[in-house]
């Protein structure tokens, strides 16, 4: 609980030239699920990588629905913050098949402000 409250304390005081959003969004089954894990792990947000399709019972981080973790496939987008170099990072996963067209869009009016 205490490493949270200092995380909403940092988050809080970042000034907006020092905050970067970063949307991942392509194809279905071009990686993004799997390049978001990779950003998470070396900036130290999660400790280790997992894979996609939660073959080793655990699965993506950003993948936190069941269901996501047994298609392998992304539903729902997911938002977390991180910081990288001085800065505020914002990261948004997309879902990547067309049948979900409407949650990427909702991610990038989100990114784009």
């Amino acid at each position: 609980k205490q490493w949270y409250q200092r995380r909403v304390r940092a988050i809080s005081k970042t000034p907006v030239e020092d905050i970067r959003n970063i949307g991942v969004s392509a194809h279905v089954d071009s990686g993004k699920t799997t390049v978001t894990e990779r950003i998470l792990y070396y900036s130290g947000r999660i400790s280790s990588i997992h894979d996609v399709k939660g073959k080793d019972g655990v699965g993506a981080k950003m993948d936190s629905m069941e269901l996501e973790r047994q298609r392998g496939i992304t539903i729902k987008s997911a938002a977390t913050t991180m910081f990288w170099g001085g800065k505020q990072l914002n990261l948004i996963d997309t879902p990547g098949h067309i049948d979900f067209t409407m949650e990427v869009e909702r991610s990038l009016r989100v990114l784009d402000g």
